[in-house]
């Protein structure tokens, strides 16, 4: 390697971690603003101060909430319905995209329709959820993975189109089964597109699960969200929506990391 290259590396990585930096000072900027405009709201009696309370009183039922042995008890039931919707739905969704990706006639025919139904509010089939699968965590579950479905599968079905022929003609040139092709061939051809369709899938599912449990449920997340709200617990309602916001977030920061660190090795 050339003294140019390397100075040229040199330079450009202090240019990137300048960028990085400056970056994250605005996403803190912007945090603080928004702390700030309510803190503001919620002292200047223009609303009730119950509707907006003060971050002093979240934060202290945030900490309340996590010493709170019936919070994580609600955490795993959530998240177990939430991780079962997920597989349930985005395995789905990978195999439909997978079959509509390599024939044209069933894209033609099925794709339209999970764009049409795709933004379909999907808590209009909860009472069929309901019929179903009862009023247990089986309708939660249906309704996280009815929603997680259609983004994970127009997303692979789209990437299926993108994948380069020379690695399919190289899949079948070694005469590969379709488990195999799909297996060595698509999947990894197709990983960034996967995850985001998985991390896309896995937002919705959450949503949709939260939304079954806010209806119809005796716990988990949503139905300690819906009874701090039938109680007015205005503070303790608003520290169990950071708390799933914040971990949504982290989950799916977890899934856009590992997309970008398997993408930089890809092009090493």
């Amino acid at each position: 390697m050339t003294t140019t290259a390397v100075s040229g590396r040199a330079r450009v990585r202090p240019a990137k971690r300048d960028e990085d930096r400056a970056v994250l000072l605005t996403r803190l900027g912007i945090i603080a603003a928004i702390l700030l405009c309510w803190e503001l709201l919620a002292r200047s009696g223009l609303l009730y101060r119950d509707v907006v309370p003060s971050l002093v009183l979240i934060v202290g039922e945030l900490g309340r909430l996590l010493i709170d042995r019936t919070f994580y008890d609600n955490l795993g039931v959530t998240a177990g319905e939430v991780l079962l919707a997920i597989a349930i739905g985005g395995g789905a969704g990978i195999g439909v995209g997978i079959i509509l990706g390599r024939n044209k006639f069933l894209q033609r025919a099925y794709e339209p329709l999970l764009h049409y139904l795709g933004p379909t509010p999907k808590i209009i089939f909860f009472p069929i959820m309901i019929m179903w699968f009862g009023v247990g965590p089986g309708s939660k579950v249906a309704m996280g993975a009815l929603s997680s479905f259609f983004p994970v599968a127009i997303s692979i079905a789209a990437a299926m189109r993108e994948i380069d022929t020379v690695l399919i003609r190289v899949g079948l040139s070694f005469r590969l089964n379709n488990a195999q092709m799909i297996r060595k061939i698509y999947l990894p051809a197709m990983r960034a597109p996967v995850i985001n369709g998985i991390r896309i899938g896995l937002g919705v599912a959450i949503i949709g699960t939260l939304l079954a449990e806010t209806k119809l449920a005796n716990q988990g997340l949503g139905y300690a969200v819906i009874q701090t709200y039938a109680t007015f617990n205005m503070p303790r309602m608003y520290a169990l929506l950071t708390v799933v916001f914040l971990l949504a977030v982290g989950v799916n920061t977890v899934l856009g990391r590992y997309t970008e660190l398997r993408a930089t090795r890809a092009f090493r």
